[in-house]
Parts: C-alpha cells; structure tokens; sequence
C-alpha cells in the first residue's frame, strides 16, 4: 500500500525544530546514522512531513531522495500525522470476509479521509492494518489501545459518537 503524505499543513514548532537539529548535529559526521535521527524525528514530531525530511536531508548532507526512499520503504515511518484518536481497521483474510472492508469504507465516509489520513482537527486517523491477532473476534477494530470486535458497518456511529465528545 502506497503512503499518503499528509493533507494537512505542517505545524512544527521551534522547540521540536531545535530538538531535531540538535539529533542531527550529534549523527552527521556517520551517514549510517540516517535511520536513527529519521526515527528520533518521528518521535520528536510523531511523523515524517516533508518539511522535517527536508531538515534532515540539509543536516545529514543526504539527497532528499534518499530521506523519501527510506521514509517510504519502512512500515515504521508514518508521512501523515496521527489524530488524537488513531482508528485502525483489520483487513487481514478473517476480517475482511466477515466485512472489515464495508466498515473501513463506513469511518472513511463519516470521517471524510482515507487510508493514512487525518481529519482537519486532527482529531481521529484512518490505518488499515494486515492483522492484530485477534481472528476470533473479526471483523475487529482498534482505537488507539482499545479493541472492538464482533462489528458491522452499523456499529460505526456508536464508537465515533465514544471519542467525539
């Protein structure tokens, strides 16, 4: 599945942009360094926007492409910010035929966003995931640490309605 950079405008501040440059000065004389101050960053801003890998690039004295190709090849690194309440759908083979995919296309539709996306007030973000480990409750679902399953499309409004208060 193709990463999603993010719609929504970069909002750095200068605490994190100094946090970042102060990883970057202490790995730039070893280029092999490049994923540790890449995950440093996800910490620092909880994802890759382009403006960061553009920082890290400047600072590791990298091309931006190479920034990008790691960003993009590794599942860790998210190109889009997560909302407050990260939604998580199962579309691995048991969730799917019992319908995890009707309930995906439900929260799109509610949310407004798609896959790897976040809604305007950054309060909720739509993952798909492969599995969870938790086959016997499918279709299941998570937000943040909390687990739902047994699920149908119909039951979408009930779990938004929980967190948008």
């Amino acid at each position: 599945m193709k990463k999603k950079i993010s719609n929504l405008p970069f909002k750095g501040t200068p605490e994190q942009e100094a946090q970042l440059q102060a990883v970057i000065e202490e790995n730039k004389s070893d280029k092999s360094n490049l994923m540790v101050v890449m995950q440093k960053a996800q910490d620092i801003y909880g994802y890759l926007p382009f403006e960061v890998q553009n920082m890290i690039a400047e600072g590791m004295e990298v091309p931006l492409e190479k920034v990008y190709g790691v960003s993009t090849f590794y599942a860790q690194f998210a190109l889009s910010p997560k909302g407050e309440y990260n939604i998580s759908v199962c579309l691995g083979t048991a969730c799917y035929v019992k319908g995890s995919g009707d309930i995906f296309d439900k929260l799109s539709e509610k949310l407004g966003i798609g896959a790897d996306e976040c809604t305007a007030d950054g309060k909720f973000s739509l993952t798909a995931c492969r599995c969870i480990g938790a086959c016997g409750l499918a279709p299941v679902l998570t937000v943040n640490d909390d687990v739902y399953g047994r699920l149908t499309a119909d039951d979408v409004d009930d779990i938004l309605a929980k967190y948008a208060g």
